[in-house]
């Protein structure tokens, strides 16, 4: 059984050894569409992050049994083709909640916390020239008795709100898909989140009814005062419409993990904004925690396992 994996660049140096045993195993750090077509030629597996899934693809892999997404969301897989072509598609759920959530928090406290700030306040001089022992003209602000509103309350967001709940934070939630299941919290319209919330953390999928969900009118909604941020997929808060509310001082400031095009290219106007202060931006890591990825692996290779019958 022949195993390839067509961008295992994502995994980093985390150890593929389960995956390894399973087969003839070839890892390939990175496939354009053209080389992931001639590399899959005779796979049976087929591990992939981003690489597309379609009618070329599986056209390109006669023998290709199963396709292994090495992550949750399979917008990039044609489920339906590859159910007409019996070929099954397996994904690894649960494995990042907790660090997802972590770095959700991350950058929630440092944007509360001004750290972005004091870290430059303290390191380029201006606090050893000071004539005192603090930086009073720049305070932080308190998350207890703040609103926290949660778009999405999956697996990932539940978590959020119960870390919420330690710093004394009350919560609302949304429900994207309509069905609010949460009973702790109070379901809202997007609008009443947007307009009671000081901090808005974005937890849902890419999906038609998630698709620019905050745009300029709904980040006009919301206070002067309150941050967003989003560590769910990009596009759900629309990029050009985040880059113009913070250059117009319409929000306090975002922190984004997620983009509408990854890498974020260069043009982006998140990295041209007049306040650049008020921007954190980290590079789709929120996931890849050292032991969400060693979970990732080895869940990888038990749906392998499974499916196979081995």
């Amino acid at each position: 059984m022949k195993i390839v994996f067509l961008d295992a660049a994502t995994m980093g140096t985390t150890p593929l050894t389960e995956i390894e045993v399973l087969g003839e195993f070839v890892r390939y750090e990175s496939s354009t569409p053209e080389e992931a077509l001639e590399r899959v030629r005779d796979a049976d597996v087929a591990i992939l992050n981003k690489v597309i899934v379609n009618k070329a693809f599986l056209d390109a892999a006669p023998r290709l049994k199963l396709v292994c997404e090495a992550g949750t969301g399979i917008n990039n897989i044609d489920t339906k083709l590859c159910d007409e072509r019996g070929v099954a598609v397996r994904n690894v759920a649960g494995y990042s909640t907790d660090s997802v959530a972590q770095h959700t928090w991350a950058l929630i406290l440092a944007l509360a916390g001004r750290l972005f700030h004091y870290n430059a306040y303290t390191k380029d001089g201006r606090y050893s020239a000071g004539i005192i022992h603090t930086d009073a003209a720049h305070p932080y602000t308190e998350l207890v008795g703040k609103t926290i509103g949660i778009v999405g309350m999956g697996a990932i967001g539940s978590k959020v709100a119960k870390i919420a709940t330690l710093f004394g934070m009350k919560l609302i939630y949304y429900s994207t898909s309509g069905t609010s299941h949460c009973r702790e919290y109070p379901s809202v319209p997007i609008e009443t989140l947007l307009r009671e919330a000081d901090v808005v953390s974005v937890h849902a999928p890419y999906n038609e009814r998630t698709a620019g969900l905050i745009d300029y009118d709904g980040l006009c909604l919301m206070k002067p005062t309150a941050w967003l941020v989003n560590t769910g997929r990009g596009g759900i808060a629309v990029e050009n419409d985040l880059a113009r509310a913070i250059d117009e001082e319409r929000i306090a400031g975002i922190g984004l993990d997620v983009f509408e095009k990854e890498p974020l290219p260069a043009d982006s106007p998140l990295l041209h904004s007049s306040h650049p202060e008020r921007i954190i931006l980290t590079p789709h890591i929120a996931w890849s925690s050292v032991e969400a990825r060693a979970r990732l692996a080895s869940e990888m290779a038990r749906n392998i396992r499974e499916y196979l019958n081995l």
